[in-house]
Order: C-alpha cells, then structure tokens, then sequence
C-alpha cells in the first residue's frame, strides 16, 4: 500500500485534468495514450510530492480522496477551458459586431453551434496554448496543487478554497477586453454609416454597410491578432496562480 497510493492519488488527479482541459481531452488524443501518459507524469512527480499522506485504499478515507483528487483535477481542466473560452467569447461579440454570426454552424468538439469568428479565434487560443507551452503550465500547476491541496478527503473545502466563480467574472471580462478594440473600431464604423444615411436617405445603407463592417473587422483582426498573446499569457499565469498559492 506504501508503494502504490503515492502513484495512485496523482495519478487520479492528473486523469482528471486530462479529462476536462483542451487539447488534452481531444478525440484525436487516444484513451490509452491519456491513461499511459497521466500515470508517467504521476510517477515523474514522486520527487516532488514527499510529505503527502499515506491513505489506504481499503481505509475510511480513501472514498474522499478520490473525490478530492477527481474535483481539483476537473475544476484546473474546467480553469484552462475557461480561459479558451474567453478568446471564444471575444470572438463571438466581434462576429456579432461584424454581422458574421449568422454564419454558423455545429461544432462536433464542443457539442453546440458555434460562429465563423468565435470558431477561428478558438482555434488560434488553441495553438497558442501549445505554443506558449500552456501544456507545461498546466502541468505544474497539478503538480504545485498538491502543495497547496495536499491529498486528503476534504474535497468540499478544496472547492470553497478555489472560488472558481470569480475566476469565470474575470475570464468574461478578458474575453470582452481581447475584443475592445475591434469593437470600438465597428462601432464607428456603424456610426459613420448612420451618418451617411442621414446626409443620403437614396442611398441604400444596407447593401453598403455589411461589405464595409466585414472588411473593417477583417482588417480588424488581422491587426489586433498578433496582440492576442499578451492577455493569454496573463490568463495562464492566472491559473498558475490560482493553484500555486497557500
């Protein structure tokens, strides 16, 4: 029991992260693959993870540590898709601004029907979260919560400890920031043409005003883009902290 339960609490913790957070719990990424590779980085935390406390499988407490160790995993999953899910939003209201939203469609990953806009910006937050090495990060705030939560059964505390609800009133007012700039940019737009159809009641604003709005928030995009890094970093560093501090 000494040598299987310091693998088998973190293991079940590191499961659970790859079951909620992006990229990680893709289809395209095997079932085995994810099992194999939780418990490799189960076992290649053990040097970090000395002082935790030994609780048997067959013991009264063994219940509550794995719903402690299935909680925290899923609300850090849950943190990371928050924080793509604020670029998606930032997405969503440019495609609004924009006059795109009609262009939807299902997305099979996410299991709901999603804009052309909110989509591309989805996939953009996704590869910056392999390039920016969102992965790595990821992975040290599993293994830095088990300093902060050590393994034990008091997984409603654990919970209360994590105010994940003020974590989501940040992430939705990132995800409206990331799209300032290309709002306020529509937003003149629009009132220009509510000008222009003021000066000229003749001219038909309609068939004018959309080929306007969806070339300026292409342009839009194309500039405010390569920014999209910066608040990115910041959110991820937002999640280290959240699972970093005592």
């Amino acid at each position: 029991m000494a040598w299987l339960t310091p693998i088998l609490w973190p293991f079940l913790r590191v499961l659970a992260v790859f079951t909620a957070a992006p990229v990680f719990s893709s289809r395209a990424f095997p079932v085995r693959a994810r099992i194999a590779l939780a418990f490799l980085i189960a076992f290649a935390a053990q040097p970090s993870l000395q002082g935790q406390p030994l609780i048997a499988l067959d013991g009264p407490q063994a219940l509550g540590a794995v719903a402690q160790q299935v909680a925290i995993g899923l609300a850090i999953g849950f943190t990371v898709r928050l924080i793509l899910a604020a670029v998606e939003l930032a997405g969503e209201v440019v495609g609004f601004q924009m006059g795109l939203n009609f262009a939807a469609f299902f997305d099979p990953a996410a299991n709901a029907q999603t804009s052309a806009v909110a989509r591309f910006f989805g996939q953009m937050a996704a590869l910056l979260f392999v390039v920016l090495n969102g992965h790595l990060l990821v992975l040290m705030a599993v293994t830095r919560s088990f300093e902060v939560f050590p393994i034990d059964q008091s997984f409603l505390q654990a919970l209360q400890r994590l105010r994940l609800h003020e974590l989501g009133a940040e992430l939705f007012a990132a995800g409206l920031w990331i799209a300032l700039p290309m709002v306020g940019m529509l937003m003149f737009v629009n009132l220009a043409l509510g000008i222009v159809s003021r000066v000229a009641p003749q001219m038909n604003i309609y068939a004018v005003g959309f080929p306007i709005t969806l070339t300026v928030g292409l342009v839009g995009i194309a500039v405010t883009l390569p920014l999209l890094d910066q608040p990115f970093s910041a959110l991820l560093e937002r999640l280290i902290d959240i699972f970093s501090r005592r």
